[in-house]
């Protein structure tokens, strides 16, 4: 397991941090953990400051990136694991029927068909976007008894979007041959 982040800054767990805290956060522990500044330090300790500048590099680059964080959060949960990925049949469904209309277009490339799926993959991005905003911007306000059900559902929305980002690659495939 990963060591925890958000208690390394000191901050709570949750998906929508704030940003110039997490910022303030860093740029203090770049300093304060900074190698030069340790230099006539023993070599263990200047180990030990070298292994913090590295946790505080991987904690900012993890939280600051809201996919990143979304994958670690869920992950320190263990709900990335193999076997846990399970998605509602209705959108795999859809997904199913997205690919078949881009194995049609490896055949038969069409700039409409293009645009056509294009649409449809950005209109179940809204959808599912605009369905886990209030998820994720009041994870941090829930009682821990509640938090397990809304990382299921962030869980599921996380995966459904890497779905669709596989399927936007292969899109973007298409649109530059054409």
């Amino acid at each position: 397991m990963q060591p925890d982040y958000f208690e390394f800054y000191g901050l709570p767990e949750g998906f929508r941090p704030d940003e110039k805290a997490l910022k303030a956060k860093y740029y203090a522990l770049s300093r304060e953990y900074h190698p030069d500044f340790h230099a006539t330090a023993p070599a263990e300790r200047q180990q030990e400051i070298l292994q913090l500048a590295t946790l505080n590099t991987n904690a900012y680059r993890t939280l600051s990136s809201p996919d990143l964080r979304m994958a670690y959060i869920l992950g320190q949960h263990g709900l990335l694991e193999e076997g846990q990925q399970e998605l509602p049949k209705d959108f795999l469904m859809e997904v199913m029927d997205l690919n078949e209309q881009l194995m049609e277009l490896e055949f038969e490339p069409d700039a409409e068909a293009v645009a056509r799926v294009e649409n449809e993959v950005n209109a179940l991005s809204s959808t599912l976007d605009a369905g886990i905003e209030p998820v994720l911007a009041g994870y941090e306000g829930l009682p821990p008894d509640v938090r397990p059900q809304a990382l299921e559902q962030i869980r599921t929305y996380y995966l459904k979007r890497r779905y669709l980002l596989r399927i936007r690659e292969s899109l973007a495939k298409f649109a530059t041959r054409s």
